[in-house]
């Protein structure tokens, strides 16, 4: 049996998302943590320790096209937010209930909420809660 070529590791992934494409999921991510409620600190943590200076930038330049460079670490990121937007609109068919689901404690995670885990502010937390819920899909 012969071993297939790996095409794309995490490490890669922010690495094949165009500026075009970074722009747009930065305003998306402005848009998505609108609708889960995140406060700004949390959304810095996210972001991976995004300054609040440059955050207030994001939300009004998210409008205006100002967002500035977006670095790799930050394209991985947001990719894997997009991923995990797009895994609890699978498991949730109201909205509103898979965005409110990342604050609720949940036994499979201790106690904790989905939040709580990805607040840790590792990019792998962002990649672990996205596997989780590919998982909890059926997607793998």
């Amino acid at each position: 049996m012969q071993l297939q070529s790996i095409v794309t590791t995490p490490a890669t992934v922010g690495s094949v998302i165009s500026d075009d494409e970074a722009g747009a999921l930065a305003r998306t991510t402005v848009n998505l943590f609108k609708a889960w409620n995140l406060t700004d600190m949390e959304a810095c943590i996210l972001l991976g320790g995004m300054s609040a200076r440059t955050w207030a930038r994001w939300k009004t330049g998210a409008k205006e096209g100002g967002i500035g460079r977006i670095d790799r670490d930050l394209r991985t990121r947001m990719a894997h937010l997009m991923g995990i937007h797009k895994g609890l609109r699978y498991l949730f068919t109201e909205p509103a209930r898979g965005y409110a689901w990342i604050r609720k404690p949940n036994a499979t995670f201790g106690g904790q909420s989905a939040l709580d885990l990805m607040l840790r502010g590792e990019i792998s937390d962002l990649s672990a809660m996205r596997e989780w819920l590919d998982a909890e899909r059926g997607a793998w």
